[in-house]
């Protein structure tokens, strides 16, 4: 192999990542030893490097060239590898994902901003993704993450057919029965009294008078009369000369069923007492029945429906009692 040759495929092989520095001096020096034998009278020696030679009688220190070169071959590998790895540039950390408080917070910044002078009571995703429920009081909107669109109206699941908004208003307003203020309240009792309901009541509400008069055909109950005037200053008058009159229950009945105002009266009256907790519970208008189960219904119901829900709760109690 010729000085030239040898010199152009060391610098292939050392393209490729192989070392070839010790075959590269032996192809040097042999022009040397050839002049030197010549010179002396030697016969020329066959080339160690030949590829025949390299294949069938390897020269000492062929297994270490050979291993020094695939040393070198990682080497420049790894280099590369290290190289590429810097090159490439570094993904940005995904942002944390917002709890379910952080985001209804962010829904009430927003829509207060959007609403000024409205502040919402809570906020809370619906079953339906990507939907939030806003509430003022017993009023229920509903939005979108970003607060795109404010809906007022009625949620319905498409699939079950069920009022999402009706149910969520009934957990709402649900009443604990023992919390009310009875000792304050005009008791009626029909029958065995079995089946128990309150009611904040105006005395010149025409839908309480149409709800006792639907009770005048029903048995076995209870009513608890809460006075509650908000419909003009001669509702408050009435309501506490009824409560001022000698016999409450009857003073009622006559307002109620035969439009007969009492007489005037004085007395020591738990009407704004009541007043304050009707408020509390956000009563707004008259009648406000709660029943023995915590449910309630606001305006004055047919019979049937009447007699279904006095029905339903007082069997809901029975069971709370029995699983307790």
């Amino acid at each position: 192999m010729n000085l030239d040759m040898a010199k152009a495929v060391a610098g292939m092989m050392v393209a490729a990542g192989l070392a070839l520095a010790p075959v590269l001096a032996q192809a040097q020096s042999e022009p040397a030893k050839a002049d030197a034998a010549h010179a002396a009278g030697k016969p020329e020696q066959p080339s160690a490097t030949s590829a025949e030679s390299e294949v069938e009688a390897p020269a000492a220190g062929a297994s270490d060239d050979a291993s020094a070169g695939q040393a070198s071959a990682e080497a420049a590998e790894s280099q590369a590898t290290q190289n590429n790895d810097a090159e490439e540039p570094e993904t940005a950390p995904a942002p944390a994902e917002k709890s379910a408080e952080e985001i209804a917070a962010d829904i009430k910044h927003t829509f207060e901003n959007e609403f000024p002078g409205i502040k919402l009571d809570g906020v809370r995703e619906t079953r339906f993704a990507g939907v939030y429920e806003l509430r003022i009081g017993t009023d229920l909107l509903y939005t979108n993450a970003a607060v795109d669109y404010v809906l007022q109206g009625t949620l319905i699941d498409a699939r079950s057919k069920e009022d999402v908004t009706a149910k969520r208003l009934e957990e709402l307003t649900r009443v604990d029965f023992d919390s009310l203020p009875l000792e304050s309240a005009i008791k009626q009792v029909k029958g065995d009294g079995s089946r128990k309901m309150a009611v904040f009541e105006d005395p010149n509400c025409g839908y309480c008078k149409r709800l006792h008069q639907t009770l005048e055909g029903m048995n076995n109950y209870t009513v608890y009369t809460l006075l509650f005037p908000i419909l003009s200053p001669d509702s408050t008058a009435k309501a506490r000369n009824i409560w001022c009159a000698p016999d409450r229950v009857q003073a009622w009945r006559d307002q109620m069923l035969k439009n007969q105002a009492p007489p005037n009266a004085q007395c020591e009256t738990p009407i704004e007492a009541n007043l304050a907790f009707g408020r509390k519970l956000l009563v707004r208008g008259t009648p406000a029945i709660i029943f023995e189960d915590g449910s309630r219904v606001n305006g004055a119901l047919p019979r049937e429906a009447l007699e279904q829900r006095l029905d339903a709760a007082t069997a809901a109690v029975a069971a709370a009692a029995k699983g307790s």
